[in-house]
């Protein structure tokens, strides 16, 4: 019976579309080394190509080692792959991922995640063993496979030429891959996917009158009426849009003899497994992204796509990570579509309008330009130096971005894994490579290691893999019942998280006594899982033996309490030897809002312990999205911390200067010494104020017009235009401009010896300003700009100067009779406009010329005016 089920099986992989180029890639194998096979989704590429290479006979010996870019992938493909060979997984199949290792010395092909990948070759550099190495779904362009891919091709370079690249996906941009992996062998399948007609919603869809899962329901009930046949897939971004899906599928008529189940990462194996299994009925399948490559779930027709994903960045100028929901590109929507035609004709709902689709971008852009550096950048530089270790020199496919770089640098070197002089890698930044986690968690551990609370770190490091174990929006009984089970903190929030879960263990992570107290069960119980993995490593690295809590026996000594604090006073330190750069001190603009290092503001959760502590370190600072659309910084996962820690712990990183500045408030000049850590003041002390300091700071609050000089009138600035005017007309006077640097220095000497805008607010300006000029200027000054113009009819006109323009001088018609020649200034090289009143003081007319006005406008000007001003003069 088993035989015979194999050979069905063959029969069913000989006829999926990579067999077309299985030929001649076992007959090119031999002469090349790099490898682009191009294959549609479902064409089997990812369980064939393995198979093709074992069962040809063209590696007949080592590992065929298959990079999947999600812990999910990896595991169910080694799982579908063993079951086609018919052996058990974990023999000739395996797979590793990071918390499970189903593989044995048996193992020839291994699925594995691409950090475990990147972490074999900082142990293994030159990859012994591993004779085909090949990238699966290479287009989602994971940090870690564009770093693997780049050491790949060094290794195969500098040490393997033995060894074997492939790179393989469903959509790539071949041109640039092909250039980078240059001589290499491009294959292409056609694949032999079923027509997907494509419907687009009419009206764009509005989040804020209609939540994402009800639009999806109504839709769904709408199009089960036309398609009898066939599974359903729905995309959503994330689990929390996944799970209130699924329950208002569940509650609906529509899909009553259907399953709906979800598929994401962070459920059980089990439930996975079952969202993926072939049912004996209808099914809907609500997943993330997971499931629009990596995973095939045969008998789809139907796609519902949200065209939303939760997507990672990184913003480097203020360290903070988002993982916001954003539009998918088209190039994932198209991957998405495909689903739907794998076994017959589908159908695709994009839940966005046809205009929006033309707008969106073609692909998304490679993650290494959109995430943290941190962990990458660390295991460069602790890779061999004939490998490359200098970022700005590593060979990658595409650059991230300098400033990414330049503030995971930063961080690292806050870490103490590189020396911030020469930029290599330290001592200590060796040992934190070694750790398969972010070097800000192996610093945690190894901090612990000298204090004797490993176990508490590595159960921290656990807590922050995995969303927070304690429900938030829980009833006002239930939060009431957690306060009376758990007991209250205000020292971290890690330690209320921390209890609670010992209460979910003490309770054998019962998920109906968790959810009584507001505890994620299902969560609490990855938390035990992860927290091993970390004390396995631990003990891989030799920091747990000897590195134990105090026995609770020497509590005739000491007190419980006291040893419960030494236990959080030292696992706090921990956290601020890993989180240094995030410390952030209260500020007074309200109990929860913060300033941090490197010059950023934010606030902590409302759901914190430690809200109004003066001084915390955050573990996590990421900018979400309100209710409003607004984005704030928020921080999370608190702990207050105490400055002589600091001291402690970074003795080099204080420092004391002296600021002056200018106190909006009190609107004056104020100098205080401040004695800051890195770039975050801590303490203040009042100090003397420097007179030129203050008078430039007073000074720089006028030009900015925040304040204001009383006798800095208009005759001042037409005195200032005057001057201005002669140095530009006149440049034989040798006249001295007063440009913005000019009037700074007249302002700052106004200002000088005064502290306060009450000094200086009505200080008389003419004294200063009149040392300007010398006696012989002043005359020149009266002579060739002066304020008023006599005019050859006897009589005399202020004129007004203007910053762009000639002068202009304004009277009534009457006043200009007798005036014919034109008018100037600054030795006759400036005309000077005249503006032209009607009898009431408005402007009828502004000319250079007025003989030219007398000639030919004057008349008509006449006939209108005469009329309504027939008591005046007019010639």
């Amino acid at each position: 019976m088993l035989v015979r089920r194999r050979q069905h099986d063959d029969m069913r992989k000989a006829d999926l579309p990579i067999y077309e180029v299985a030929d001649e890639l076992v007959a090119a194998f031999p002469a090349y080394g790099r490898f682009i096979i191009e294959a549609p989704t479902g064409s089997g590429k990812s369980t064939q190509v393995p198979q093709i290479l074992l069962d040809s006979g063209i590696v007949p010996e080592g590992l065929i080692l298959v990079v999947e870019p999600r812990r999910l992938a990896a595991r169910m493909l080694a799982q579908r792959v063993a079951h086609e060979r018919g052996t058990r997984l974990g023999d000739e199949v395996g797979y590793q991922i990071r918390f499970h290792d189903r593989s044995s010395s048996r193992t020839r092909i291994k699925f594995v995640t691409e950090g475990i990948l990147l972490r074999q070759m900082l142990a293994v550099p030159e990859l012994r063993g591993v004779k085909t190495l090949i990238f699966d779904e290479f287009h989602e362009r994971h940090a870690y496979s564009d770093v693997a891919l780049a050491r790949a091709r060094n290794i195969q370079h500098a040490a393997r030429p033995d060894l074997k690249i492939m790179v393989m996906s469903a959509t790539l941009e071949t041109q640039s891959l092909r250039r980078y992996l240059e001589p290499c062998l491009v294959l292409s399948c056609r694949g032999r996917a079923y027509p997907v007609t494509i419907e687009y919603i009419e009206k764009a869809w509005d989040p804020k009158s209609l939540p994402l899962w009800e639009l999806t329901a109504r839709e769904f009930e709408r199009l089960l009426a036309s398609h009898a046949n066939g599974d359903v897939l729905v995309f959503m971004p994330g689990a929390y849009e996944i799970n209130r899906t699924v329950e208002r599928l569940r509650a609906g008529a529509a899909a009553r003899r259907m399953a709906i189940l979800p598929l994401h990462g962070e459920l059980p194996e089990r439930d996975q497994d079952l969202a993926v299994a072939p049912a004996p009925h209808r099914k809907v399948v609500v997943a993330t992204n997971v499931a629009e490559t990596s995973i095939t779930i045969d008998g789809v027709c139907l796609v519902i796509d949200s065209g939303l994903a939760r997507v990672a960045r990184f913003d480097p100028m203020r360290g903070i990570n988002t993982l916001l929901i954003e539009k998918i590109a088209r190039a994932s929507a198209d991957q998405r579509t495909g689903r739907a035609g794998r076994t017959a004709p589908g159908h695709c709902l994009r839940l966005w309008t046809q205009q929006d689709h033309q707008t969106r971008p073609p692909s998304l852009a490679p993650e290494v330009q959109r995430i943290d550096l941190c962990e990458i950048l660390l295991m460069l530089k602790a890779a061999p130096p004939s490998l490359c270790s200098d970022p700005a020199r590593f060979p990658w496919l595409d650059p991230p971005n300098q400033p990414a770089v330049e503030a995971a640098l930063r961080v690292l070197t806050d870490l103490g894994a590189i020396d911030a002089a020469t930029g290599a890698i330290t001592a200590l930044g060796r040992r934190l490579a070694v750790f398969p986690m972010h070097p800000r968690f192996a610093r945690m551990l190894l901090a612990a290691a000298n204090s004797g609370y490993v176990r508490e770190a590595a159960l921290i490091a656990a807590l922050t893999q995995e969303r927070n174990i304690l429900v938030r929006h829980c009833s006002a009984l239930v939060r009431e019942l957690r306060e009376r089970k758990i007991e209250t903190e205000q020292e971290s929030d890690f330690f209320l998280m921390m209890r609670a879960w010992e209460y979910a263990r003490d309770h054998d992570f019962d998920p109906g006594e968790c959810q009584r107290v507001g505890i994620h069960a299902a969560t609490a119980q990855r938390v035990q899982q992860t927290c091993d993995y970390f004390l396995d490593i631990a003990r891989q690295a030799q920091i747990l033996e000897g590195a134990e809590e105090p026995d609770s026996t020497q509590g005739n000594l000491q007190s419980k309490q006291t040893r419960q604090a030494a236990m959080s006073a030292a696992i706090r330190k921990c956290l601020l030897a890993a989180f240094s750069d995030q410390l952030a001190r209260q500020t007074s603009m309200g109990a929860n809002r913060y300033l941090l290092i490197h010059k950023r503001t934010g606030l902590i959760d409302r759901h914190s312990v430690v809200r109004g502590a003066p001084l915390v370190v955050a573990t996590e600072i990421r900018q979400v999205q309100t209710a409003k659309g607004q984005l704030e910084v928020v921080m999370s996962l608190c702990s207050a911390i105490e400055q002589q820690w600091l001291e402690e712990l970074f003795p080099r990183d204080f420092s004391t200067s002296r600021v002056v500045e200018y106190d909006p408030a009190g609107k004056r000049v104020v100098a205080q010494e401040v004695r800051s850590f890195r770039d975050l003041p801590l303490e203040t002390s009042p100090t003397a104020v420097d007179k030129d300091q203050a008078a430039r700071l007073l000074a720089n609050e006028v030009l900015r017009h925040r304040l204001t000089l009383k006798m800095w009138d208009h005759s001042v600035e037409q005195w200032v235009l005057r001057i201005n005017m002669l140095a530009r007309a006149c440049p034989e006077l040798q006249f001295p401009a007063i440009g913005e640097e000019e009037r700074r220095r007249l302002i700052e000497e106004i200002c000088r010896a005064a502290t306060s805008y009450k000094e200086i607010k009505e200080r008389p300006v003419w004294p200063v300003v009149k040392r300007w000029l010398s006696p012989s200027q002043h005359a020149a000054l009266a002579e060739h700009a002066p304020e008023r113009l006599l005019l050859p009819n006897g009589r005399s006109a202020a004129i007004h100067y203007q910053p762009d323009g000639p002068p202009r001088i304004a009277l009534r018609i009457q006043e200009l009779y007798g005036v014919n020649e034109p008018l100037t200034v600054a030795k006759g090289c400036v005309p000077v406009l005249v503006q032209v009143l009607a009898p009431n003081q408005r402007p009828v007319q502004i000319t250079p010329d007025l003989r030219g006005f007398w000639k030919n406008d004057y008349h008509k000007i006449k006939r209108g005016l005469q009329r309504k001003y027939p008591r005046h003069e007019w010639r």
